[in-house]
């Protein structure tokens, strides 16, 4: 069987086509960057083949698809009815978590929640309408996001407002990123040759989150009923005082429609730093000598080393902390300063090691008890091998 899987994330479009009749085998992968910006780069890989890169713009996520599908008929397949499945990293539903058929039901349950997952399930929606549209015979499996966070203790996942509240509506911290926490938890299992270990896992790109995780099982996350929370994000808030909205609102004039979008698409790197929504670009201006970048990184690096200090509290102490995601794969000085300071707990970078890591690498300097990882990202397999067992048991 031949499993395409499609991650949607909040600035980026992932695929990759495993053949599963060979093994694992990856027939083609590829990624599109910057997703609605101005100018975004597109890379996409055959097996055997280099790399083929391109600058160009992608305006939208169907656009994406588009330049994707034709591709992959070039190279790896003759047609797509050769694609068996087509699996997606989806991120929230009300009522709905797990491995799930991706029919009417399950995107109306999706739609339900637009208004907590507003950069995530209105552009997934339409990526999977697309795919309804381009293969009609194909079935589409979602794994939700939420789904590795499940067994999460109500002390963790119920929040201080009136109980019953929270049971009507369905408000509770879901938690996200899952595929890459649980794949993040696996791998640093296979580095460190056990299982029975306390790990701090650090998904950082566009979108990030932290994950408390202990024997491969998520005790807590810092993202909730959206993912509006946690550390800052691109073009996010992150964390904030709730009543800086009733401020706003009640005494500075601003719509709802205002707040929401300022939240969602004005805060973040892009609204402290004034400069951009991608760190590289931010990293670019700090070293040029703009203080709001340089202000911006210092605040997320500072958000990112207080909540690995809640988290080892949290689980009586840490075993290994890893970094994945765009920037944690790619960034040795936001892994720098979110490390350090951190000695106390046994936690020591071998800054060498760090500016030169290759995922996967271990970045752990001599004396340190803490073990230090830098980890490429691989939702894409979880996401396919949970797919292939979903149709499977059917």
């Amino acid at each position: 069987m031949k499993i395409l899987v499609c991650n949607v994330g909040s600035t980026s479009l992932k695929y990759r086509l495993f053949d599963f009749s060979a093994g694992e085998t990856v027939l083609t992968e590829g990624k599109m960057e910057r997703v609605g910006a101005d100018l975004g780069a597109w890379t996409h890989t055959d097996a055997g083949e280099p790399a083929a890169k391109q600058t160009l713009p992608i305006p939208d996520y169907a656009f994406g698809i588009r330049l994707m599908l034709e591709a992959l008929q070039k190279h790896a397949i003759r047609s797509l009815e050769e694609i068996g499945c087509v699996a997606f990293k989806v991120v929230h539903a009300k009522g709905v978590t797990g491995v799930q058929l991706l029919n009417e039901d399950v995107l109306a349950a999706m739609a339900a929640f637009n208004t907590v997952a507003p950069s995530h399930n209105p552009p997934y929606i339409a990526a999977i309408r697309q795919f309804q549209k381009a293969l009609p015979d194909t079935p589409l499996v979602g794994s939700f996001e939420t789904g590795f966070h499940a067994n999460m203790p109500p002390e963790a996942y119920l929040y201080s407002i009136p109980l019953e509240v929270s049971k009507r509506y369905a408000i509770r911290r879901y938690g996200f990123h899952g595929a890459s926490h649980e794949y993040i938890a696996g791998r640093t299992a296979e580095l460190m040759g056990r299982k029975d270990f306390r790990l701090i896992s650090c998904h950082l790109g566009g979108s990030g989150s932290l994950c408390a995780v202990v024997n491969g099982v998520s005790i807590d996350t810092n993202l909730g009923l959206s993912l509006q929370c946690g550390i800052m994000h691109n073009n996010r808030c992150g964390d904030i005082d709730p009543y800086i909205l009733v401020y706003l609102m009640e005494d500075c004039g601003y719509t709802l429609e205002q707040v929401k979008t300022m939240m969602n698409k004005q805060s973040g790197m892009l609204g402290m730093s004034g400069v951009s929504n991608d760190l590289r670009d931010v990293e670019r201006a700090a070293g040029e000598g703009n203080a709001d970048a340089a202000i911006a990184i210092e605040s997320y690096c500072y958000q990112i080393k207080k909540q690995i200090g809640a988290y080892a509290a949290a689980m009586g102490g840490v075993d290994a902390i890893a970094f994945t995601g765009g920037i944690g794969e790619n960034s040795a000085l936001v892994r720098s300063k979110s490390l350090q300071g951190l000695a106390y707990m046994g936690v020591l970078l071998d800054e060498r090691k760090n500016e030169s890591a290759v995922c996967d690498c271990e970045l752990t300097a001599l004396g340190g008890s803490v073990r230090l990882f830098a980890i490429a990202a691989n939702e894409e397999r979880v996401v396919a091998k949970k797919a292939k067992e979903y149709l499977e048991r059917r």
